[in-house]
């Protein structure tokens, strides 16, 4: 089995602030530094002198700055409030909770979709037999994006074998797996014949995983999806006060980017106590401090909005992808109030913030 290699991206942002305008500065085009640090570019394929460079500026030894063994690791999306409260472990499972018609159907497609291009292989574990027509449908277009389906066991264990097995891995699988032990059986057999590293997304068609605490056991990532945001037509309905990740500060995570996810979530946690008191009195009757909140916690909420690929046909949007670097210094920059006098519709359904 090859060895799978991984840039230690948290430590080169934990030294080097602006990443990219550095290495162009250091003599390395921002496109490679940038595709290799979201994983769009295998590090495998990287040039050595582009490695040794990437060492260089973070002053750091090679050992340091390339992770060996396909240990867990944040797997940038591109995706904005994924990659900023929520992002996806590599190696890990990831489980998307919500109820039917909330559109987690949909992020499985679209994260297909990203990350075949990134030269994944997509695999989907059908939930098999099901009885509502719209629901089919739904499945049926999760299929078209994944690049291998099954709905058995055995037929799962023999597509990773085969058809996958030079390739880091995204499956998603329905609920029915894990509560059959079919899962686990997967990552017993796939653990005494060695494979590329699998990252795993739980979904449940049924939309009842919602009313249990821990509907798929221990997750790496929980993405709530809020119906709250669904009713307002703000999309992905990811619930960025709810939505955790395992990773954490000073390993994968920059400190850059823990501070920007605390202050963000604690903001619209306030904002959200808040809509309810505006609703009812309007914004007049908070307090000028409790305004400010209300009003940058209503900008953060659009700006986490995101025109998906997946949805081009229906919205007549084009789909846009960010990289973290860009999505934290949006965030930080409506946090400290830079867009407090933009309408929040120029800040809804858009990629990166611009100058």
């Amino acid at each position: 089995m090859r060895e799978d290699l991984q840039l230690n991206v948290a430590l080169l942002r934990r030294r080097v602030p602006n990443l990219t305008q550095a290495a162009k500065a250091f003599g390395l085009r921002p496109a490679t530094v940038s595709n290799l640090c979201s994983g769009k570019a295998p590090l495998a394929r990287a040039e050595v002198r582009t490695l040794v460079a990437l060492a260089m500026l973070g002053g750091c030894t090679l050992d340091e700055l390339v992770l060996r063994g396909g240990g867990a690791g944040m797997m940038e999306s591109g995706i904005k409030v994924l990659d900023l409260f929520a992002p996806l472990v590599r190696n890990g499972t990831m489980g998307i909770i919500a109820r039917r018609d909330m559109g987690q159907l949909v992020i499985v497609q679209e994260l297909f979709q990203r990350y075949r291009q990134r030269e994944y292989a997509t695999v989907f574990w059908t939930p098999g037999e099901s009885t509502d027509g719209a629901l089919d449908k739904e499945i049926q277009a999760v299929m078209e994006y994944a690049e291998c389906t099954a709905t058995t066991l055995d037929g799962i264990h023999q597509l990773v074998m085969t058809q996958c097995r030079d390739r880091d891995i995204l499956m998603a699988a329905d609920r029915r797996t894990v509560l059959s032990g079919g899962l686990w059986a997967l990552r017993e057999k796939l653990a005494e014949s060695g494979t590329p590293p699998i990252t795993t997304i739980l979904v449940d068609t049924s939309g009842e995983a919602v009313d249990d605490d821990a509907p798929y056991g221990p997750l790496d990532t929980a993405i709530r999806l809020d119906m709250n945001l669904v009713s307002r037509q703000i999309f992905p309905a990811v619930d960025p006060v709810l939505s955790m990740s395992s990773l954490q500060e000073g390993s994968q995570l920059e400190l850059t980017h823990v501070a920007v996810q605390q202050r963000g979530r604690k903001l619209l946690r306030r904002y959200r106590e808040l809509r309810a008191l505006v609703s009812a009195w309007g914004l007049e009757r908070l307090s000028p401090t409790d305004q400010i909140t209300y009003q940058r916690g209503e900008r953060l909420e659009a700006f986490l909005s995101q025109p998906f690929y997946v949805a081009e046909q229906w919205t007549k949007i084009a789909g846009v992808s960010v990289a973290l670097e860009d999505t934290i210094t949006g965030v930080r920059k409506i946090l400290d109030g830079y867009t407090d006098d933009w309408p929040v519709e120029k800040l809804r359904y858009i990629g990166r913030l611009e100058p």
